[in-house]
Order: structure tokens, then sequence, then C-alpha cells
């Protein structure tokens, strides 16, 4: 199975320094799973110092590793003994090379990020997941969809502006009336964070079963927003993972909108910074833990910076540059079947460069770091990319379910990338071009929870909390609390949907774990094969050739996609549009 990248996103402020270091740290003592031990706190680095993720060979002892690391002229911080890694740091400038030629060690790689979210490179002038401030200002006029709310019988307040939950199902008259899911299953959200405060997500969110494995970083997320620099587990300063969580696991409370799986147990698994950078430890870190806690699915909104596809040996690449490659591919792989091992059911996307993966040509924005103080790559090159040897990381690791994104009319989305050999499921994900004048309209993208902080730092509500924007919505609660939903697009909406039915599988088909007494388990196997049985069989278009027409702020744009494949499995939609109803009815 061959899968691909995702996008994740929302302002990103860049590194104008070159690379330096990672600081990563778990939340408190406790956030350690049993087989990691990571750094607490921040740590100041010597200049000069670089940070490494070391990956052993297969079978190698971590004490035999240490040793290895140590005369290779690096000191371990922390180390995975089951997954087989370090972090460690080294001020010898040709540590990498040695510790690739070391017996014992696959290599090491400079522990960058893993998972920033740019623009989307496809579209040019409008972002994926949040639409550019020129087109935000032709719809500044318009009115707030707020008042085409209409609540219908036993639906939450916006559950009318949730087209995306009628589309698979999700509904008190579909699933949530047959499977609603089961506190006993939890969903855990490698990503920029979750509000576990906010209203409509805080009745699920287990703040106990949370980790936050990342220490914000001044130079790219701004200033601390506490001493330690380690945000508390229920905190999420970007709005990214708050979304994707909603989206998998907002409860039917009468309050705002519901989720796919309105039962689920929520758990914040932060691997991603303020700014929207993933590093390489604490994503090993969480997906390792989700092996060891007990978690049943992981949703996963990043890709490997700095490289948007990791080649084996491409010929544009240094051979350092090619060892780090691999050193990412192999480390993320490791902890992807660990996890897998343990009864964790891994979902990313496909990405939102537009792009048919099985020809993915040329890329152009690798290594996108570091930075320079504009935030441009100051190594970017071409590179010509040989699809059979070059993967995208997580999202096109084995073991992994990709998911593409779809807009309101069920065509996929403008942005979503596709292919025959890489797509698995489709899932709404938004498209506001889905207009039958092909004009922008937030009712074409995904509803879902925003934290207030969020809106107040992006300037999306005024100074009474008043949304000035057609992109947010406030609710109050019975206590007269604000609640804010903003509407993103992306295939990061598309994979928290898919997330969310294998949530609801879990719950439906699930056996208690004698792992984790009191919880369910499910095969992730199983998991995955009811999830891809149960789509919806969805063609291509006829013409196969696909022609869209995006009515953007700097005028008309057209694009084509070529679908292939069969009704039952194409390019386009994989095996079919997710459907949470037939998943725990049809099986």
């Amino acid at each position: 199975m061959r899968k691909i990248v995702l996008s994740a996103a929302m302002s990103t402020a860049l590194l104008a320094t070159t690379l330096a270091v990672t600081q990563s740290a778990s939340a408190d003592p406790s956030s350690s799973s049993t087989t990691t031990s990571t750094q607490k706190g921040t740590a100041t680095v010597q200049q000069g110092t670089t940070r490494y993720v070391v990956l052993y060979d297969a079978g190698v002892s971590d004490a035999m590793a240490r040793t290895a690391i140590a005369q290779a002229g690096g000191t371990v911080l922390s180390s995975n003994a089951q997954v087989g890694y370090a972090l460690v740091e080294s001020s010898a400038a040709d540590f990498a090379t040695k510790a690739d030629g070391a017996a014992g060690l696959v290599g090491a790689a400079a522990d960058r990020s893993i998972g920033k979210a740019p623009a989307d490179a496809a579209s040019g002038a409008d972002a994926v997941e949040k639409l550019t401030e020129a087109e935000r200002a032709t719809l500044a006029g318009r009115a707030s969809l707020k008042s085409q709310a209409a609540k219908a019988k036993g639906a939450e307040p916006l559950a009318s502006l949730q087209w995306d939950m009628r589309a698979i199902g999700a509904t008190p008259e579909g699933s949530y009336k047959v499977q609603p899911g089961s506190k006993k299953v939890t969903v855990g959200i490698i990503d920029t964070g979750v509000d576990g405060t906010h209203p409509d997500i805080a009745p699920n969110f287990d703040r106990a079963g949370s980790r936050n494995f990342v220490t914000d970083m001044p130079d790219i997320d701004g200033p601390c927003e506490v001493k330690s620099c380690v945000d508390p587990v229920d905190v999420d300063d970007d709005g990214h993972g708050t979304h994707v969580a909603s989206t998998i696991g907002s409860p039917v409370n009468g309050l705002g909108i519901a989720g796919v799986a309105p039962n689920v147990n929520l758990v914040n698994l932060r691997a991603g910074q303020d700014s929207g950078y993933f590093f390489l430890q604490p994503t090993l870190d969480a997906l390792t833990f989700a092996g060891d806690s007990g978690v049943d699915v992981v949703n996963m909104s990043f890709y490997v910076d700095p490289w948007l596809y990791n080649c084996q040996a491409n010929p544009a690449d240094s051979p350092a540059e090619q060892a780090q490659q691999r050193v990412i591919v192999a480390a993320v792989q490791r902890a992807i079947d660990y996890a897998r091992s343990k009864g964790v059911l891994p979902i990313s996307a496909s990405g939102n460069e537009a792009t048919d993966l099985g020809a993915p040509g040329v890329d152009s924005s690798s290594p996108d770091y570091p930075v320079d103080a504009d935030g441009n790559p100051t190594q970017a090159r071409d590179r010509t990319i040989d699809n059979s040897t070059c993967l995208n990381v997580p999202a096109e690791s084995n073991g992994v379910v990709t998911v593409n994104s779809t807009g309101p009319s069920g065509r996929k989305a403008y942005y979503s990338n596709f292919g025959t050999e890489q797509s698995d499921v489709s899932a709404p994900g938004g498209d506001a071009y889905d207009t039958a004048n092909g004009r922008t309209s937030p009712a074409g993208m995904i509803l879902a929870a925003y934290p207030a902080n969020v809106a107040k730092a992006e300037g999306t509500i005024d100074a009474n909390g008043e949304p000035n924007t057609p992109f947010v919505l406030r609710q109050k609660t019975k206590d007269g609390k604000d609640a804010y939903y903003q509407y993103l697009q992306g295939t990061s909406m598309a994979a928290p949907h898919a997330a969310g039915v294998a949530a609801l599988i879990v719950s439906e088909y699930g056996k208690p774990d004698k792992a984790h007494p009191g919880t369910l388990t499910l095969d992730p196997a199983v998991t995955q094969a009811i999830l891809l049985g149960t789509a919806t069989d969805t063609p291509c278009p006829v013409p196969a050739e696909f022609t869209y027409r995006r009515v953007t702020a700097n005028g008309p744009v057209t694009s084509t996609a070529t679908c292939a494949g069969t009704t039952d499995d194409n390019g386009f939609y994989g095996e079919g549009i997710v459907n949470a109803l037939t998943a725990v009815t049809e099986f």
C-alpha cells in the first residue's frame, strides 16, 4: 500500500535562522510511555550542537546502540528501546557520517520538522485549508451562515450546516441511532494540540490519557505561553488539531455540531508545534505512546519536512541528505509498525497538491527547511521524483489508510491528491469552489470547533467576541459561555471523517482488551477491511478527465485531473466514500 502527503495548516511562523536544534519534551513526568524515555522540560543546547534522531538496526539492544553512538561522538538524551531509536546531541561535524557507517545503527537524521503545512502549492493564489485574505475580503460583506442553520428534531443547532455528516450517514436517524461510539474506544489526535476546554469537545476529552510531546520554541512559535514552554495537554494554540478532534468526536449535547463518533474517547497526542511544524522525535513518541496506552485509531495530519518526498537516492540530493531521508522513512515506518502491532489503526490523508501520486513529476519545494528571514526555503531545488523509490511520510508509509477529499457535490475536491495505487478511501474534506458558479462559499467547507484563544489571536472575532468573518460562527452555552466554530477545507478535514468511522467500527465489533481492562480493541487489519469494504463505491467522472473551474480573487482558474480505475477502486475515490451507517450495519 502506497501513501502520500497530508497538509496541515494554519498561519505558519517560519524560522528566521538556519537549523539549530529541536527541543522535544513531555507535558509532565507521567507523560512518557512505558517504552519511551523522553526529555523533560526545556534544555539549553550549546551553539554548534545539533540534535539527531538515531535509528538502531533491527534487533540491536539499547545498550549496544548507545555505545555505538558514543563512539561516533554523540550523547544520548533519551531513547526508545522498543522501537529502536534515540535522541542524540553532538557537536561533531561528522557525527551523521560516522553514525551512518557504525555497526548496529541505521543512521542519523537531523531532528528537523516533520510536518509543516505549506500554502497550497498547486493553486498558487489561494491556500487550501484557509482561504487567502483577498478571498475572505470578497466574502466580508456577506451575511453569516449562522442564520441559515435550522435545527431539525433531535439534531444539534448547527447540524444543518454539516453536509459532510449527512454525506456519510452520521446523523440522528443514521449511525447515531445504531452506534454513536463507545467511551471504551479511544481516538488519538496527533496534531497541534486539542482544546480540551472547548464546550463541544470537553465532554469526550480525556485529559488524563492525553500527552504533549513537544516544547514550544520561541524562534518559530513565538513567546511561550507558560514558563516551562510546555503547554498543558488541553491547549491548542494553532486550531488545526481542535478542528480534527471535533470532526471525529464532538458530542450530541445540544450545542453546535456533532462529530462522526459523538460518544468516543478523545486524547491529545500532541506532536506539532504551535507554528504547525512537527518534529521527528515527538512524532515517534506519539505513535509509540498510542500503542502502549490502548489507543484504537490515530489521525495524523502532517508530512515530513524538509522533504515533500523522501527518496532513497535521488541524484539531486547529497549523500548526507539521502541518508537523512532514508532514516526518516525507516524510523516512522518502524513506529507505525509498532503502533499497529499494539492495536492502533493509523489514518492519514492524500495531500493538497492536486497531484496524481502515481506520477508526481518534479518536486520544487524541497528541502523546505531551513528558511530565511522572510520564510523562504534557502535550499529548495527541482528534484525529479521517482514514484518507486520516493515516499511521503507518514501518509505513504505502509499500514496507513490514505484518505482523499470530496466536496459537497461528491466530486473529488479540486486540491486533493489522487492516484490508483495510493488512494484507499475518500471522505468529505470540503471544497469552497464546489458551487454552481465556481465562486467561494463557506458552505462548501467543513464546520468544526475553533479555540477561542486562536480566534482572538487571528482576529476573526471582535472585542465583544462577535465573529467578523463568515468563516467563523459563535454559539452560546446554557451558562452563557462562547463556543466558536470555523470552516476549513483540506485533506486534513477528510481524514478525521474516516478516523471517526473507524472508531465506530471498533465500538460495534470490538472485543474487551485484556491488555487495557475496561476498553475495547479490534485488530487494525479488521478495522481497515470493514472501513474500506463498507465505503460507498463511487465511479470516475465521465469524461475521466475532470475540469475544475474556480473563480478566485485573481479571476477564473481552470485545472484538470484524470481519474483511472473501476467503480469499486479508482484513483479519485479509492474503494469509495466512507459511510458511518453502513460500517456498523452491513458488515
